[in-house]
């Protein structure tokens, strides 16, 4: 199943292991089991389905989103060879250490509250009726060192713009990586449809602005004293990459 396509459901017990899969990231059968309204033949059936359709995908036993994408790749770095691929549940707690370092400068809001919502859901990748995420990520021999973020919303009136985040931990900095992560994500958007994707950064991330300007990002509006940072107030800067 593409990101940008819509799930919709043949019967309430397919509806109610998918939403259960979706919502907690992965699931155990026996859990979907007990959650589903038919019998263990039945539940067979739907399962089936649901994995036919792309909805879900089974390894052990264990039931996860299948959504599609995109590849992995591989990029000759100077601090090593650096994978890029789609975002998992494995990946849970590598995700967020790495957005904390990025956050620990407290001068990326957004990606504090990605920080946040990530602990409080406990799944890396959404996707239902009103909203999607999807992440990439970069590793390092299997360590998470940074990603990039597309928020995908559902309601069709701004199905066609996403918001961006990418970040790089601290020591692996200044070896192309964010260049990397940030180009993987709009080359997915480009594909999928989208005509604009968005990020909005405090004015105090000289840094994030001045990489967002080099890779053709524009500020589109400036919202003054938007944030409260350390006590003080600070701006707003909202940029946007038209395609």
């Amino acid at each position: 199943m593409r990101a940008t396509e819509r799930p919709t459901f043949e019967s309430e017990a397919s509806k109610r292991i998918y939403e259960y899969v979706e919502r907690h990231g992965t699931a155990k059968r026996n859990v979907l089991l007990d959650i589903a309204p038919v019998s263990s033949d039945e539940f067979q059936v739907e399962l089936d389905r649901l994995k036919s359709r792309g909805y879900l995908e089974e390894d052990g036993g264990t039931l996860q989103l299948a959504l599609d994408v995109g590849a992995i790749e591989e990029h000759q770095t100077d601090v090593g060879v650096v994978t890029i691929r789609p975002g998992r549940q494995q990946d849970f707690e590598g995700l967020v250490d790495a957005i904390r370092d990025v956050t620990s400068e407290k001068t990326y809001v957004v990606a504090e509250s990605i920080a946040e919502q990530l602990l409080y859901e406990e799944a890396v990748t959404r996707h239902n009726q009103v909203a999607s995420r999807v992440f990439f990520v970069a590793t390092i021999d299997g360590e998470v060192v940074g990603w990039t973020h597309l928020d995908l919303p559902q309601v069709a009136k701004v199905r066609e713009t996403a918001q961006q985040t990418v970040g790089v931990k601290e020591d692996y900095r200044g070896a192309g990586i964010g260049s990397l992560l940030l180009q993987r994500g709009l080359d997915w958007a480009e594909a999928n449809g989208f005509r604009k994707v968005y990020n909005s950064i405090p004015m105090t991330n000289d840094r994030a602005m001045e990489f967002l300007g080099e890779h053709g990002w524009e500020t589109e509006a400036i919202r003054r004293e938007h944030y409260t940072i350390e006590g003080e107030y600070v701006d707003e800067v909202m940029m946007a990459y038209r395609f």
